[in-house]
């Protein structure tokens, strides 16, 4: 049998990431790097220094496989304190290596080939390969701009007696959205009505602008044993490559969850779940500090695209900017994001990765703003050659 007919159908779904590709593209043209959401500026010191301090006292071999039990304990503590709810550590949270793993053992630990989950688009792009490999059956809604809203209807009759889960990613990647609390009831009723799954992705919780106020699913009426929570260190605290993320469920659902991850990574790096525990416990100021800074880059980066030309959607969460780029007279965006990397030395990454069909996302194009200002004002000379 020829190699090519030995692969799986699953992985000829869907490609390689996009968003990690344009990574590549600014290292090969020695453009600046707006694409991927990782800062380049330090992670807190005294974050590195309990990493060093774990690694120095030996904490260097398997942890318990679903997460030592200081960083769970001190999941289990952040989290009561900010919904007032009580968590057990011991049968509640699971760390992952990531809240990339998070995700696609929580879709593997629930899913049955068949079952249907429902993916809000413009959608991280993880998440349409996560429902192949688990085998879901994707049923889409649309989240329209500006304010990125969804229609409740269209949102209704995505639901069936064969809806598994629904995907809720706030606040959101690519969009900037952040669900409010109405939006978040909406689909709490159905979530019952249907009897199935919500599974929030919450890495940005943190990062919120404009008064914005970031609302937990599960703590919503009839919620709290349907909702897998899944959340990481790494936007947070500016840990991206420290892979260190967690998910939140039943008991009945973390139990399942713990199986998968136990066969897919067995456990995350032990000194980084030490230096974990020691951020959950950081005080409120930390917190204020990230949101007046991320405000500060925010706005920033909203005044340089606005004069180079793109029209721009105001995020109240996260740390992204989707643009229109429809003046700048391109076929599509994917040819638009080659010029400005190739040619006008700054990275971002094409909006039709974050849709289903390309043609839906083809005049739109993202950019992160988790980045010095040495950074950001670096690309807008740059994106200056876009006026002339």
């Amino acid at each position: 049998m020829p190699l090519k007919q030995m692969i799986s159908s699953k992985p000829l779904q869907f490609t390689e990431s996009v968003i990690r590709e344009m990574t590549r593209q600014a290292l090969l043209h020695n453009a600046v790097n707006l694409s991927q959401g990782f800062p380049d500026f330090p992670a807190p010191a005294e974050i590195k220094a309990a990493a060093i301090r774990a690694i120095e006292a030996d904490v260097n071999q398997y942890s318990i496989t679903w997460g030592s039990k200081t960083l769970r304990n001190a999941i289990a503590a952040r989290l009561s304190t900010l919904t007032g709810l009580a968590f057990d550590p011991e049968t509640e949270v699971t760390v992952c290596c990531g809240s990339t793993e998070g995700m696609i053992a929580s879709l593997l630990a629930t899913i049955n080939p068949g079952d249907e989950v429902i993916i809000f688009e413009p959608f991280y792009e993880n998440y349409n390969p996560d429902a192949i490999l688990s085998g879901a059956t994707r049923r889409y809604v649309s989240l329209h701009p500006p304010n990125w809203s969804f229609d409740l209807e269209e949102l209704e009759r995505a639901f069936s007696s064969r809806t598994k889960a629904i995907i809720i990613n706030t606040p959101n990647n690519p969009t900037g959205k952040v669900f409010r609390k109405e939006e978040l009831e909406q689909i709490a009723v159905l979530c019952q009505k249907w009897n199935c799954l919500a599974i929030t992705d919450e890495i940005y919780d943190h990062i919120l602008y404009d008064g914005a106020e970031h609302v937990r699913l599960l703590t919503l009426d009839g919620m709290r044993d349907r909702t897998i929570t899944i959340n990481s260190l790494s936007k947070t605290f500016s840990v991206t490559g420290w892979r260190v993320g967690y998910v939140v469920a039943s008991p009945e659902l973390s139990n399942a969850v713990r199986k998968v991850h136990d066969f897919l990574t067995v456990g995350a790096a032990h000194p980084l779940q030490e230096a974990g525990a020691f951020a959950l416990h950081l005080d409120d100021s930390y917190y204020h500090e990230l949101r007046t800074k991320y405000t500060e880059r925010r706005d920033t980066l909203l005044e340089i695209l606005t004069d180079a030309g793109f029209h721009c959607h105001k995020p109240l969460g996260a740390y992204y900017i989707m643009t229109d780029i429809h003046d700048f007279g391109f076929a599509s965006d994917i040819e638009f994001a080659e010029h400005l990397v190739q040619n006008v030395g700054v990275a971002a990454v094409p909006g039709s990765s974050f849709y289903r069909e390309s043609t839906d996302g083809n005049q739109q194009v993202r950019f992160c703003f988790c980045k010095r200002d040495e950074t950001l004002q670096a690309a807008g000379k740059r994106l200056q050659q876009l006026r002339r």
